[in-house]
């Protein structure tokens, strides 16, 4: 398909603009994939977020230059697509290993995050971090643990006087 210049600028600066705010990349090789497992791979993208496109590298490396990601225009080879985590810098990384356990056509090449890029065997490291919500459900557990704890400490008196006056009660009526 031979595209105008009008329309590579307009794509150069589409990719270049969904960079400047992405928490992370991925570049995966998707050679051998139908139409079909591609739509797939997309559909299940638009559910959490991700930003997917198919670019030509030459203008995936023009977009990528003053970005973030300007770390992976080396690995741009191939038949490549990218996906942008935009909210959750794991979600691209997890779309894309989950996808590829079920395809194994498609081959992570890329990954980058916070301006470093990083071996595609750290996928699972990138996979694995918490979403946002993880982390916040994981913050406020440890911010309320000392509150607790003091709570607990305080009613323990009388929790064991309780017990106390109890285990009294029961021995007198054994007896």
């Amino acid at each position: 398909m031979v595209l105008r210049i009008e329309d590579k600028k307009a794509i150069v600066a589409e990719v270049a603009e969904v960079a400047g705010r992405s928490l992370s990349a991925v570049a995966a090789e998707y050679r051998g994939l139908t139409v079909s497992e591609l739509t797939e791979l997309r559909s299940n993208a638009r559910k959490i977020g991700v930003y997917m496109r198919v670019v030509r590298n030459t203008l995936a490396r023009r977009a990528l230059q003053d970005t973030p990601f300007s770390c992976m225009q080396e690995i741009l080879v191939g038949p490549l697509v990218l996906a942008f985590s935009q909210e959750d810098p794991g979600a691209a990384a997890r779309l894309i290993r989950d996808f590829a356990k079920d395809h194994e056509k498609l081959v992570v090449r890329a990954l980058s995050v916070g301006g470093k890029l990083l071996s595609p065997k750290d996928i699972n490291v990138l996979a694995n971090l918490p979403t946002r919500e993880q982390a916040l459900a994981t913050l406020m557990s440890v911010m309320i643990a000392p509150i607790t704890q003091f709570v607990r400490t305080l009613a323990e008196p009388h929790a064991k006087l309780t017990r106390t006056v109890a285990a009294v009660r029961d021995q007198k009526q054994v007896a």
